[in-house]
């Protein structure tokens, strides 16, 4: 019997996704008419109401 710890083997990468942009009819809120992008809100809070 072999007491030695099962050799550890990583998980797979995962491919990264680009997120798409947001784009609706109703336009965004309380933005003074400024449409933003996704690169705008980086690093950012927002909350998104569908």
């Amino acid at each position: 019997m072999n007491d030695a710890a099962p050799a550890h083997t990583p998980a797979p990468r995962r491919a990264r996704l680009r997120a798409p942009e947001l784009i609706g009819k109703g336009g965004w809120l309380n933005t003074g008419g400024k449409d933003l992008t996704l690169a705008d809100l980086r690093g950012q809070i927002a909350i998104l109401d569908f």
